[in-house]
């Protein structure tokens, strides 16, 4: 994820941080020493709000764990202000698997607020206005934290547990692309539901509305995410990748970058070596921006982005998308797997084209 940085590697996951958490350390510590209580309130929030992320790696750890059991690789997490995102290689297509990875999350935070309740016998009243910002009670807090987390992740919406544990339940029963619209739709009624009911009451909370509107744009993300794969299915990269490119060579310069960009409709262009394979892309973003900043002799070298990840023809197009969609590259590079040479350019327009085209002629035939 951009702008985000690695903290440490654990059992193969690389755990990372996003610059936006640090701004919510800055502002928690700021919060709490103008509020009068100076420096040591300020340190001792800044130590709780570190502990609950604490408590949001393990969480995530959780899922990672779980899937692995099951032969699925997570690459990272990224800490966000908003809690953890782990990057699963793949969610489990069997809903028994998938119900595991799902509720193995949350079962951490369950066995942490159990551990401190019984291990330290602190007793507390559970109410939603609870003030994690108050001084003292360090434990208290973070178990009621754990314990809200726990309820908040069961929400039965997308991107919570809580909806992936309702798509792994409704998918026992139905497929699995039905199980996930409909519980989509669930999740996003739930956002609808709860945002009116603010609206009509006059209890307009600016956090809780945000999180309604981040709950309704996931579910629809989801749906659209599994419906892409349904169509994707049985599909090879050969089938959708982009094999009338325009390429550069390593001494062009911007001006020949142009002079392709203006010539036709491809918009991003590998740039290869003497072998015809690939050392990076010039997109057409960078090139205007480094056309503007460093006129046309600049080197395309120096403006090309890196595409480390590239695909093959055989490989499961579904599977290429994942991994274009991680990437940083506008274009996955299609390399021959003897030779290296590139061979073709999978994009999301050639993909959307491609099922456009399939969809037509299915509906031809039918």
């Amino acid at each position: 994820m951009k702008w985000s940085f690695r903290l440490f590697t654990f059992a193969g996951t690389e755990v990372r941080v996003h610059v936006t958490f640090l701004l919510l350390l800055l502002f928690v510590a700021s919060q709490s020493f103008l509020s009068g209580q100076g420096l040591p309130a300020a340190l001792e929030s800044t130590l709780f709000i570190t502990a609950m992320f604490a408590c949001v790696v393990l969480h995530e750890f959780g899922h990672v764990m779980a899937a692995r059991g099951y032969g699925i690789r997570t690459p990272d997490i990224t800490l966000l202000p908003i809690g953890g995102v782990a990057r699963l290689e793949r969610m489990p297509r069997k809903p028994s698997q998938e119900l595991v990875v799902a509720i193995s999350g949350p079962l951490v935070n369950v066995i942490i607020a159990a551990a401190i309740w019984l291990g330290l016998g602190i007793n507390t009243a559970l109410h939603p206005d609870y003030d994690f910002l108050k001084s003292g009670n360090f434990f208290e807090k973070l178990m009621v934290w754990n314990v809200m987390m726990v309820a908040f992740n069961l929400v039965p919406a997308f991107p919570m547990d809580g909806g992936r544990v309702l798509r792994a339940v409704f998918a026992m029963f139905m497929e699995y692309s039905s199980a996930t619209r409909r519980a989509a739709s669930i999740g996003q009624g739930l956002a609808m539901m709860v945002a009116i009911y603010m609206l009509l009451n006059h209890t307009f909370q600016p956090m809780l509305l945000l999180i309604c509107f981040f709950i309704f744009m996931a579910a629809g993300q989801e749906a659209a995410m599994v419906t892409q794969q349904e169509a994707t299915r049985n599909l090879r990269v050969r089938d959708a990748m982009l094999t009338d490119f325009r390429s550069l060579p390593p001494e062009a310069t911007l001006r020949d970058g142009v002079e392709l960009l203006l010539a036709g409709a491809q918009q991003d262009f590998p740039v290869l070596d003497t072998h015809g394979g690939i050392q990076g892309m010039l997109t057409r973003h960078d090139l205007i921006s480094a056309l503007a900043e460093k006129g046309p002799e600049q080197p395309v070298v120096d403006v090309m982005r890196p595409c480390p990840e590239s695909t093959q023809a055989t490989i499961d197009l579904t599977q290429a998308l994942e991994t274009l969609n991680s990437s940083n590259c506008p274009a996955l590079p299609v390399l021959d797997p003897s030779s290296g040479e590139l061979i073709g350019l999978l994009t999301t327009e050639n993909v959307g084209e491609t099922l456009m085209v399939r969809a037509a002629l299915m509906k031809l035939r039918a």
